[in-house]
C-alpha cells in the first residue's frame, strides 16, 4: 500500500503522508533526533528521582525487619507484603507499548505528525502521547499517519487551538502533560503563557524559534515587542539570542511561580532549540532576577560586558544554614564610554546570565546516543555537537571571535590556535562556543584581548595608512600591552572534539535553510520559485510594452559587436541603421 502512496516521507521508523499544504522540514531531522534523545533521557532521569523519593518514603515507613532491601522494593499501589523491584530502565519495554507510569507528551502543533510518530515507535516509557494542529486538513493526514504506523494505543489526534488546548489542561492536574513540544513557524511567545501552566512540576518543555532575524539584531524593536527583549546585531548574535529565549521562558513562567532550568540550549542552523524543566518554588523564582542581565557591548571594538538586574547576598547563621539576601544590583559596569577603544555601547537584554546547559545531562545524552547510533540518521552530527557543548565554559557568557578582534585592528587573524595559545599561557580559561565556529568563549577580560593583539601587532606590523586617528584601532594601538603575550602552541590549545574530527555543522543541502510557512497553494517550494522567477523584471517589461518604451531604444551590445546574448528575447533594437554601428575587427 505505502509503495502506492504519492509524497509518503520515511524517518527513522516513521512513514508519513505528505499531502498539499503540510508543513515539513527535511532539514528539521537534526532537530527531531535530538527531542527524541533528549526526552528520552529525560524520562529515565524522572523515573531515578521517583524511585529515589519511593526508597526514601520506604526508609520512614518500613521497619528494617520487613525484608525489603534497597535492590527490592515496595511499588506504589502493590498490596501489603508484596515485593516487587522498582525498574529504573525501560529497555526491557519495547517502544510502541503503552506504560502505565510513563510520560504524558504534547507536540502542540504537530502539523503532518512525523515528530508524534517518532515518539511512538522510537522511545519506551510513554503512556500517551497527543498531537495537536489547528489546521483540519493536517490532523486529517495525522489520522492517517496514524493508522499507516499502526501507533492507535499510543497516539492521538487533536484539532485544537494550541493555546488554548493548554490552558485547558492547565485547569485540571490529571491533564497536564510531562512533556511539552513548541516547534512553532517563527517565535513560540504566543503559546509561553499556556506552555508554563500546563506542564507538570519538573516537567520538560521544548521550545523552537526560527525568528532568528529579530533574536539577532536585524529588528531588536520587534524583538523588544515579541520577547521583551533588545536584541543586537553582534558576532555573539546566536548566544544572545538563546539567552533572550531563556530569559524570556523564565520570565512567563515567574508569573505563577514557577522556574526553569535548562537542560540543553542549542543554535544550529537556522533556528535555536531549548530544552528546560520547570519546576514550582516561590523561594527560587525569587532568584530569577540575579540571572537576569542586561548586555554592554562596544559599538567599536565589540567589548561586552554583563550588567545584573539582582544581587544575593549570602550568609551563614549559627545553625549553619545558609541566609539568601535579595537585594539590588550595584551599576553602571560600565563607563559612557568604552575604556578599550573610546566608542559609545550599545545596551541589549535583558537576557539569561546563568548557564545555559546541563553538563552532567549532557555527558548523559552523549552516552545514549552512542548507545543507539545507528538508530538515528544525525546521530554523529549529535553526538558530535553535544561532545562540544560539553566543552564549553558553562559559566562564561558570550563569546568573541578572532576574524572580527583582527578587524578592528586591521590585521592579519592570528589564527584559531594562536590565540587560545595564549589566553592559556595568560593563566585563563578558553573553550569553543558551539553557536560559531572558531569562537573564543574566555574568562579572560577583553583588556587582556586586546593586550594579546596588541602583541600579535607588533609581529604582524600594520599599515600606517590604516591606522586613522579617532579609529577604535588608532585608540586600541595607541596603548602598550601589559602583558607579553605567548602565541606559542599550547598542549591544550585544540579542543577534544577538533582532534577526533566530530561532525558538529550542518552540511550544505538542496533547499536547504528555512521554509516557508504551510499553505494550500504549493507544495513544493520549486513551484513557488519557478513561477516567481524573474517577477519583477517581467512586470517592468510588461510596463515597457504598455507604455510604448520595448524595443525604442538601439542595443549597445549589439552595436558594438554585431550579436546579443538575448537574441529575439532582447528588450532592445537589433535593427541598427549600418552607419550606425560599430565595424567589427
Amino acid at each position: 500500500m505505502a509503495a502506492d502512496v504519492p509524497n509518503l516521507v520515511t524517518e527513522g521508523l516513521a512513514k508519513t503522508y505528505l499531502p498539499k499544504g503540510v508543513f515539513y522540514n527535511p532539514v528539521q531531522e537534526f532537530n527531531r533526533d535530538l527531542t527524541i534523545n533528549v526526552i528520552s533521557e529525560y524520562g529515565r532521569i524522572t523515573r531515578e528521582e521517583n524511585a529515589n523519593k519511593k526508597r526514601k518514603q520506604l526508609k520512614k515507613t518500613t521497619p528494617e525487619n520487613s525484608g525489603f532491601s534497597s535492590e527490592m522494593e515496595r511499588e506504589e499501589g502493590a498490596e501489603d507484603g508484596v515485593n516487587v523491584r522498582l525498574s529504573l530502565d525501560t529497555d526491557d519495554i519495547a517502544p510502541g507499548v503503552v506504560h502505565a507510569g510513563g510520560l504524558r507528551i504534547l507536540e502542540a502543533l504537530a502539523a503532518s505528525g512525523l515528530r508524534s510518530v517518532r515518539f511512538c515507535k522510537e522511545m519506551s516509557g510513554i503512556k500517551e502521547v497527543v498531537a495537536n494542529d489547528y489546521s483540519y486538513d493536517a490532523v486529517e493526514t495525522m489520522k492517517k499517519n496514524i493508522e499507516l504506523n499502526d501507533v492507535q494505543n499510543l497516539m492521538t489526534a487533536s484539532c485544537d487551538d494550541a493555546a488554548m488546548l493548554m490552558y485547558k489542561a492547565s485547569r485540571d492536574k490529571k491533564k497536564l502533560f510531562d512533556v511539552i513540544d513548541l516547534d512553532p513557524y517563527g517565535g513560540p511567545t504566543l503559546f509561553l503563557d499556556s506552555a508554563v501552566q500546563a506542564v507538570k512540576d519538573g516537567g520538560l518543555l521544548c521550545v523552537t524559534c526560527t525568528d532568528m532575524a529579530i533574536l539577532c539584531g536585524n529588528a531588536s524593536e520587534k524583538c523588544f515587542a515579541a520577547y521583551g527583549a533588545m536584541s543586537l546585531k553582534s558576532k555573539s548574535c546566536h548566544e544572545i539570542a538563546l539567552r533572550i529565549v531563556l530569559r524570556t521562558i523564565d520570565s512567563y513562567a515567574n508569573r505563577y511561580a514557577k522556574y526553569i532550568v535548562p537542560l540543553l540550549s542549542v543554535s544550529v542552523d537556522f533556528y535555536c532549540r531549548v530544552f528546560v524543566r520547570v519546576y514550582s518554588g516561590p523561594q527560587k523564582v525569587k532568584e530569577s532576577a540575579s540571572k537576569s542581565a542586561m548586555l554592554y557591548e562596544c559599538s567599536g571594538c565589540s567589548a561586552h560586558y554583563l550588567q545584573p538586574l539582582g544581587r544575593i547576598v549570602e550568609s551563614v547563621l549559627p545553625d549553619g544554614q545558609v541566609h539568601k539576601k535579595f537585594t539590588f544590583a550595584t551599576a553602571p559596569s560600565v563607563n559612557k564610554l568604552c575604556c578599550h577603544c573610546n566608542h559609545p555601547h550599545h545596551i541589549g537584554g535583558p537576557l539569561w546570565s546563568a548557564p545555559i546547559h546541563d553538563m552532567n545531562f549532557v555527558n548523559r545524552l552523549i552516552s545514549r546516543v552512542r548507545i543507539n547510533e545507528e538508530k538515528f540518521g544525525t546521530s554523529k552530527r549529535v553526538i558530535g555537537m553535544m561532545t562540544l557543548i560539553s566543552e564549553e565554559l558553562p559559566d562564561v557568557p558570550l563569546y568573541y571571535l578572532p576574524d572580527k578582534l583582527s578587524s578592528v585592528i586591521h590585521s592579519m587573524s592570528p589564527g584559531f590556535l594562536p590565540i587560545r595559545s595564549a589566553i592559556l599561557h595568560a593563566g585563563y580559561r578558553v573553550s569553543l562556543s558551539h553557536a560559531a565556529i572558531n569562537s573564543i568563549k574566555t574568562d579572560a577580560p577583553p583588556s587582556v584581548l586586546w593586550d594579546i593583539m596588541r602583541c600579535w601587532a607588533k609581529i604582524h606590523t600594520i599599515n600606517e595608512k590604516r591606522i586613522i586617528q579617532g579609529t577604535p584601532c588608532a585608540f586600541i594601538l595607541g596603548k602598550e600591552p601589559e602583558l607579553a603575550a605567548n602565541f606559542e602552541l599550547h598542549e591544550n590549545a585544540e579542543p577534544e572534539s577538533k582532534k577526533l574530527g566530530l561532525l558538529r555543522y550542518q552540511n550544505g543541502k538542496k533547499d536547504w535553510g528555512p521554509k516557508a510557512k504551510a499553505t494550500n497553494d504549493f507544495h513544493d517550494q520549486t513551484e513557488k520559485r519557478k513561477q516567481n522567477q524573474n517577477k519583477r523584471a517581467n512586470k517592468r517589461l510588461k510596463k515597457d510594452i504598455d507604455e510604448g518604451r520595448y524595443k525604442q531604444h538601439y542595443c549597445a551590445n549589439f552595436r558594438k559587436t554585431g550579436s546579443c546574448n538575448y537574441g529575439d528575447e532582447c528588450k532592445y533594437s537589433h535593427d541598427i541603421p549600418v552607419d550606425e554601428a560599430t565595424p567589427t575587427t
